[in-house]
C-alpha cells in the first residue's frame, strides 16, 4: 500500500516526468553525439591519411632517394616497380588509386593510394587508436547520459517536494480542520503561491457553505424531533391515566396496551431516525450489564414472543460487564431481536456472548444469498413478512461502525439466521 501511494503521489510523477524528459532531451543529444563521433573520427582518418600522402608526395618531388616511413601505425611507400611492390607486406600489395579500408587479423587500416608518373604512392594507417579512442567516447556518452537521467530524477523529486510542499502543508490543515472551524481564510496563508492560495480559499468557502447546511440540518432535525416527540409523550401519557381508570373493560385495556405500544415503537423509530441524519452518539460510555441490557431491548416485544409461542433464551451470565455505550447497544439489540421475532413463526430466539462475541440467532425464514450484500441498505427489505421501513438493519450497521463494533451474519434460507456483534 505505501509502494502504491508513493508511485502515484504527486511528487512522484513530476519527478518522473522530468527524468522522461531529461530521457528524451539528453538521449537525444547522445544519440546524436554517438552516430556523429563516428563520422568526425572517419573524418579525422582521413585528414590524417591525406596530409601524411601530401606530405610523401612532396618529399618525394624534392628528394626522389629518400627513404619512406615505416611506423607501427602509418606505413609510407613509394613503389616505382613491380621490385618494390614485392618489397612492402603482402596485404598492401595490388591496390589501384583510391582510399581502400582493409582488415588484417583483428588489425583495421585505412589505405590511400596515388599514382603520378607511374610512380604509385602508398599510406597506410593502422586506426586501432582512434577506435579505442572511439570506444572510450561511447562509453562515456552512454555512462553521462545515465548520470544525467539519475541526477535529473533525484533533483527533480528534490524540487518537486518544494513545489507540492505547500500542497501537502495544506491537506494537513484539511485534515485536522473540526466540523465547527469555520472562519474566513482559515487555510489561506499569506506566503502561499497564487495557484494553492487560490485552493485553499475554494477549500475555505466549501467548509463555510457545509457547515452553514450542517447547521441548518440540525436546526430542521432538532424541530422535527421536538414536533413529533411532544406529540408521542402526549399519547404515552394518556395512556398511562386512562390505565388509571377503573373497572375499564377488557378490551379497551388491551386497545390502549397497543396505543401505548405503538406510540414507544414510534419514538424508537424516530430516535433510530434522527441517529442516521445527524450520527450524534447515542449516551455515555459506561460499564454495562449485557444481559440486562439484552433483557430491557427485548421487553417491548414479549408479547409478541409470547403469542407466537417461542422459545426465548439468553445463555450470558450477569456478571459480565463490558464498557460501552448503553444507549448505542439497546438500539441495536432491539432492532436485531425485533427482526429476530418478526421473521420467526415457531422456534426459538436465542442470545449468548462468547470470546467479545454477541450472537443473535433464531429459526425463522432465513435470508436468500442474493439478499446478503443488500442487507444494510436503508430501506431494503428481504422479505414481505412482517412490518417495519426496513431501515433496522442500517441502523444496527451505522451504529457498529461509530462505535468500531464488528457485525456479521450467518443464515441459511428455511433454517434461521444468526447475527453477530464482535465487540474490539
Amino acid at each position: 500500500m505505501l509502494k502504491f501511494q508513493i508511485e502515484h503521489s504527486l511528487r512522484y510523477r513530476v519527478a518522473v516526468a522530468l527524468a522522461t524528459f531529461s530521457i528524451f532531451i539528453v538521449g537525444t543529444l547522445c544519440i546524436i553525439l554517438y552516430f556523429a563521433s563516428d563520422k568526425i573520427e572517419e573524418a579525422h582518418i582521413e585528414q590524417v591519411i591525406q596530409m601524411e600522402m601530401d606530405h610523401l608526395v612532396h618529399r618525394y618531388q624534392k628528394h626522389s632517394d629518400f627513404i619512406s616511413h615505416v611506423g607501427s601505425h602509418l606505413k609510407s611507400y613509394v613503389i616505382h616497380d613491380m621490385d618494390d611492390e614485392l618489397q612492402i607486406p603482402a596485404y598492401l600489395r595490388g591496390f589501384n588509386a583510391g582510399y581502400h579500408r582493409i582488415y588484417y587479423g583483428p588489425e583495421d587500416f585505412h589505405v590511400l593510394v596515388h599514382t603520378i608518373d607511374e610512380v604509385k604512392f602508398l599510406v597506410a594507417y593502422r586506426i586501432a587508436l582512434h577506435k579505442q579512442r572511439l570506444s572510450k567516447l561511447r562509453w562515456l556518452i552512454i555512462m553521462s547520459w545515465v548520470a544525467v537521467v539519475a541526477i535529473a530524477f533525484v533533483v527533480g523529486y528534490l524540487l518537486a517536494g518544494m513545489l507540492v510542499k505547500q500542497v501537502s502543508d495544506l491537506a494537513e490543515r484539511v485534515s485536522l480542520l473540526a466540523p465547527g472551524d469555520v472562519q474566513i481564510g482559515l487555510l489561506t496563508q499569506p506566503d502561499m503561491d497564487e495557484e494553492v492560495a487560490q485552493l485553499a480559499r475554494a477549500l475555505d468557502d466549501y467548509q463555510n457553505r457545509i457547515e452553514r447546511m450542517l447547521q441548518r440540518e440540525q436546526e430542521f432535525t432538532a424541530n422535527i424531533s421536538h414536533e413529533l416527540r411532544t406529540p408521542i409523550t402526549t399519547i404515552l401519557t394518556s395512556c398511562e391515566l386512562l390505565n388509571t381508570i377503573p373497572d375499564l373493560p377488557v378490551r379497551a385495556c388491551h386497545r390502549i396496551k397497543m396505543i401505548e405500544s405503538a406510540a414507544t415503537r414510534m419514538g424508537e423509530q424516530l430516535q433510530a431516525l434522527l441517529f442516521l441524519a445527524r450520527e450524534q452518539a447515542l449516551g455515555v460510555m459506561e460499564p454495562v450489564a449485557i444481559a440486562e441490557c439484552v433483557f430491557d431491548a427485548v421487553e417491548p416485544i414479549c408479547g409478541e414472543i409470547y403469542r407466537k409461542k417461542l422459545k426465548f433464551e439468553v445463555s450470558i451470565a450477569p456478571e459480565i460487564t463490558l464498557t460501552l455505550n448503553r444507549q448505542a447497544l439497546h438500539t441495536a439489540l432491539m432492532n436485531l431481536l425485533r427482526n429476530a421475532v418478526q421473521y420467526t413463526e415457531s422456534g426459538f430466539i436465542r442470545v449468548e456472548f462468547n470470546n467479545q462475541r454477541l450472537s443473535i440467532s433464531d429459526s425463522g425464514i432465513g435470508i436468500e444469498p442474493a439478499y446478503l450484500p443488500l442487507l444494510y441498505e436503508r430501506f431494503f427489505r428481504g422479505s414481505t413478512q412482517g412490518q417495519g421501513l426496513g431501515i433496522g438493519l442500517a441502523i444496527v450497521k451505522r451504529i457498529c461502525n461509530h462505535y468500531g463494533w464488528g457485525i456479521e451474519v450467518d443464515s441459511t434460507p428455511g433454517q434461521g439466521t444468526t447475527f453477530h456483534i464482535i465487540f474490539n
